[in-house]
């Protein structure tokens, strides 16, 4: 793949902004969500699929091609590791653990974005002051899943939400590991559509297995995190998230990470009233020591 040129690289960071901005608000959005729709088939299944679907018709009018066919079981893979599980598991796991929290919880993927590059044929090995940076941030993570599995009335359902995150993470981490490394001469924004709707399919798939829709009451004002879910977290979001991935290093794009948290807990604690503790601070300063090890580390190993 040829180097970006400046106004691609340019156009690459304004998307990995807009990331940085509105996925600090899905979190939210998601743990309103949850209370009423269906986790999968709403929440993530429904609104990938029409993002989805949105995207790729935009790109077709303009009389922009989609990526060829030949590619597609590529995108469908994309879609279920970045989409069906990554994103999946996260709004899962945000029917017990506050959104907040979650956010916190996700900022995980950086360390197994290192975790996975390290353990590809031509990937960067973790040197030993990176282990010890991830030992710090996930032991932080540790003790923050403790914290609300301790002051939750629904402890167990907590514990396996902040296991499905980390599961999240570890899903994501590789789909951008793969995605990057398999990056084609093609449309960014329709190579997100396929990957939504492929993904989108997948999620409302399981939803209809797990029988998520069995007394589902929908109403108007239900809709509005869903729609704006659809919006900003998808059409937005995530279109935004792999134009910027086509064009940046994967550490660099990783970096959202450090700043989503911060405006997802801010946001819960004022709309939501979710609490945050001196501890729950503790824990917080604990990973983002990590996580500044690791990525100071990572910068110092590629100079």
């Amino acid at each position: 793949m040829s180097p970006a040129s400046p106004a691609q690289l340019r156009r690459a960071y304004i998307a990995w902004l807009l990331v940085c901005f509105f996925w600090s608000t899905t979190y939210l959005a998601i743990r309103i969500g949850v209370k009423s729709l269906p986790p999968l088939g709403m929440i993530s299944g429904a609104r990938y699929l029409v993002a989805g679907i949105i995207l790729c018709t935009i790109v077709a009018v303009r009389g922009i091609p989609l990526p060829a066919r030949t590619s597609w079981p590529a995108h469908a893979l994309l879609g279920a590791l970045m989409l069906g599980v990554g994103n999946g598991a996260l709004v899962w796991a945000e029917q017990w653990v506050p959104s907040g929290v979650a956010a916190v919880m996700q900022a995980a993927t950086p360390f197994w974005m290192i975790g996975v590059q390290a353990v590809m044929p031509t990937g960067e090995r973790i040197r030993p002051v990176q282990f010890l940076g991830l030992l710090l941030g996930f032991s932080g993570l540790i003790l923050l899943a403790s914290i609300n599995v301790t002051a939750s009335s629904m402890g167990h359902q907590v514990l396996h939400g902040a296991i499905a995150i980390q599961v999240s993470c570890c899903s994501w981490a590789i789909g951008s590991a793969y995605s990057k490394r398999h990056a084609r001469h093609e449309n960014s924004f329709g190579a997100a559509g396929l990957q939504m709707i492929f993904g989108g399919v997948m999620l409302m798939a399981a939803s209809v297995v797990l029988g998520e829709w069995h007394g589902v009451h929908i109403t108007a004002r239900s809709l509005l995190p869903w729609v704006y879910l659809i919006v900003f977290g998808a059409l937005v979001g995530y279109a935004s998230y792999i134009y910027a991935l086509k064009y940046l290093p994967v550490a660099t794009v990783s970096l959202y990470a450090y700043i989503t948290p911060v405006l997802a807990v801010i946001l819960g604690a004022v709309v939501m009233h979710e609490p945050f503790t001196k501890t729950m601070a503790l824990a917080v300063a604990i990973i983002f020591a990590g996580m500044l090890i690791v990525r100071q580390h990572a910068d110092t190993s590629h100079s």
